[in-house]
């Protein structure tokens, strides 16, 4: 066997997956934290983007900024309005299927959750990048009148097929596993019981094996509550979807926070460590910003993939414990 094996394609890429990858367009939202990152990601990501001038990125930053300084005085507090509604009791049985299922249960066990209906132009956003091709696939596929059903099994589905993924052996010890969706990630390694060791063939019994699972998200729509605010979590391709169809509301996960500790089971890392800009800031960005024109650009990006890289050293030796006498 070679050092290096050709890549192995796990599963074929969906079509519609494909299209929206086909042609990359990405919603930046400006004016935001932080005009380093938004620079770095033109000149790195975006097509054509090292040839822009850096003054005139800058410029459009800043006009956006001073947009964010304008709504922070004549919209202060809007986040807080929110309004959230129960879900219909025709809804009931659905969302007893959601509370049952597995990744429900492994993603939501440490704060009280609730589903509800959610109003989408006040929820706040940490993620200033939307694809509007991949959500506009997406919304296309519901339409622009779902049934309540149709809408909750959008947001919140059961059963979710994995996206894309292909696995690469760079050498004997080293993997690759890359994807084109954003929330795959590795896990915390885990040691197989006996059970699942028998599968390997050996020369003799198996002593320990040790797996890194390498896992998608979940895929629903979910939020955090923070007193009177709401963050959007997760789901903001079909979030931004439905209020692109003009929809105002959504059924939503809602997981409720009272300490800053908590964050650290249900937000990004980004929220965790700067919690007052989101839930308390004066005017936060919110998910209705996408679609101001003052706010958001719209920039042609190389594809993005996410890499899982795996690196793989075991070693043994021989040891004799050493008696010390007093």
């Amino acid at each position: 066997m070679s050092a290096v094996e050709p890549e192995v394609t796990i599963q074929m890429q969906p079509e519609q997956f494909a299209a929206a990858r086909s042609e990359s367009s990405l919603l930046w939202l400006l004016g935001q934290p932080h005009l380093e990152e938004y620079l770095s990601f033109v000149s790195r990501r975006v097509v054509g983007g090292a040839e822009l001038p850096t003054f005139a990125l800058a410029e459009e930053w800043r006009a956006a900024n001073d947009r964010y300084f304008e709504l922070e005085q004549i919209e202060a507090g809007d986040a807080d309005r929110i309004t959230v509604r129960a879900l219909p009791s025709r809804l009931a049985a659905l969302a007893q299927i959601v509370r049952a299922d597995r990744w429900f249960q492994a993603t939501f066990a440490a704060l009280p959750t609730t589903i509800e209906m959610v109003e989408l132009d006040r929820l706040v956003v940490w993620q200033g990048q939307i694809d509007d091709r991949f959500a506009g696939l997406a919304g296309d596929h519901l339409g622009a009148h779902p049934q309540p059903a149709a809408l909750f099994r959008y947001c919140l589905p059961v059963q979710r097929d994995p996206p894309p993924f292909t696995i690469r052996r760079l050498s004997t010890d080293r993997y690759q596993i890359v994807s084109e969706a954003s929330d795959m990630a590795a896990l915390t390694p885990r040691l197989l019981d006996t059970a699942q060791c028998s599968m390997f063939a050996n020369s003799g019994p198996v002593a320990a094996a040790l797996a890194i699972p390498v896992s998608f998200g979940a895929n629903f729509m979910s939020a955090i509550r923070s007193d009177n605010r709401v963050l959007l979590h997760n789901g903001y391709h079909r979030a931004y979807a439905l209020r692109a169809l003009g929809l105002r509301y959504a059924p939503c996960i809602i997981q409720t926070v009272t300490r800053r500790d908590e964050l650290k089971f249900a937000a990004d890392t980004r929220v965790a460590s700067d919690p007052a800009f989101y839930f308390r800031a004066a005017r936060p960005p919110m998910l209705r910003d996408f679609f101001d024109p003052l706010l958001v650009k719209r920039l042609q990006v190389f594809p993005i993939k996410t890499v899982i890289d795996i690196q793989i050293t075991a070693s043994s030796w021989s040891a004799s414990d050493l008696s010390i006498e007093r």
